[in-house]
């Protein structure tokens, strides 16, 4: 009868246990990197003095079995089981020391002891170093892929600002292109408006000045080689109404005198203080009067044109040297300064 409840059967079992139990098929333990967990430190296994007790080996024998099944890795990370069998069985197992790799530990001799030890550590140390260079390897590759992310970014966000940048850089250029534009085109336009008014007013200019040479042509002084001795509205003694009435022109006796413009002689004769006079009637019906001749060669209801003459300077009248005494009246019969009347027909007097 057994002392204890039978304990739960092993995953495997070695081939043969002796007496009544059933024969089984074993496989060889074969520690890979696997199963083995890293151990840290030194690990030595206690020397066992005396007999071992028969349930000790096989409960041995048992987690040997089990850690060749399901891995080392896997044994320690579960609970461990307690086991216990029959004394029926336990009389047929074989002896601890004649199992392969258990009966260097349990002998003793400490330096096989320290060998056997040594031997599984050194396996482990070696797996444990190559799985931390391959965590290293996988943490530097996980931070290189980091690190390429980060400066992926940064340059993305560096292109961003460069963009940027850029654009702000071009908005500013085409607001000072835009005002430079403006600015220019204000100035041309104040440019081409000077320009406008000086064209304006040269043609003004021209035209008065083609006005006044048309006049020149269809308007002729009353005379040439002249001095001009008396103007309108001089006062003196020599003049019986007190005032110079109009403008003299003193130049020799014999001097042609010219009608100032196309019209008729209305009166050529003798005409008092005035000497002899003519008076050409023009189309407005202004009059001009010619006094003090030495001679006419018009006569009244002639029709004469500009420039032609109509008598001679003399000095008949009431004179003190030869010269031609002009005036001019308007239709209604007043008197008006002939030098301002001549300049206003485009002549130079």
């Amino acid at each position: 009868m057994a002392s204890n409840m039978p304990a739960p059967e092993a995953p495997s079992a070695p081939s043969s246990f002796g007496g009544d139990a059933p024969e089984r098929s074993y496989e060889e333990w074969n520690p890979t990197e696997e199963s083995i967990r890293p151990v840290r430190g030194r690990h030595r296994v206690a020397k066992q003095r005396g007999g071992l007790a028969r349930s000790s080996t096989v409960l041995g024998v048992g987690v040997i079995a089990a850690v060749g099944a399901g891995g080392m890795a896997t044994a320690q990370d579960k609970p461990a089981v307690s086991i216990s069998l029959p004394d029926s069985l336990t009389d047929h197992l074989p002896d601890a020391s004649s199992l392969p790799g258990v009966g260097s530990l349990i002998s003793g001799d400490s330096e096989s002891a320290a060998t056997a030890n040594h031997a599984p550590l050194t396996a482990m140390t070696a797996v444990a170093d190559s799985g931390t260079e391959a965590g290293g390897e996988q943490a530097a590759g996980a931070g290189e892929a980091l690190r390429a992310r980060i400066l992926q970014q940064a340059e993305q966000q560096r292109a961003e600002a460069d963009a940027e940048a850029k654009a702000a850089a071009e908005k500013t250029a085409a607001e000072q292109a835009a005002a430079e534009a403006a600015k220019q085109q204000s100035a041309a336009e104040k440019k081409a408006a000077e320009e406008k008014r000086r064209a304006e007013e040269a043609a003004r200019a021209k035209a008065e000045a083609e006005r006044l040479a048309e006049l020149a042509r269809s308007w002729s002084l009353p005379t040439s080689s002249y001095t001009l001795t008396s103007t309108y509205g001089e006062s003196g003694s020599m003049w019986s109404s007190g005032q110079h009435t109009g403008l003299d022109f003193a130049a020799p006796t014999g001097t042609p005198v010219k009608a100032v413009h196309t019209g008729t002689v209305t009166s050529a004769g003798w005409s008092g203080s005035y000497g002899y006079r003519i008076v050409l009637e023009l189309e407005d019906g202004t009059e001009v009067w010619y006094a003090h001749l030495s001679s006419m060669t018009a006569s009244a209801g002639q029709k004469v044109t500009t420039g032609e003459t109509i008598g001679r300077v003399g000095a008949t009248g009431n004179v003190t040297g030869p010269h031609l005494h002009m005036e001019v009246h308007t239709a209604g019969g007043s008197g008006i300064d002939p030098l301002a009347w001549l300049r206003g027909k485009g002549l130079t007097v």
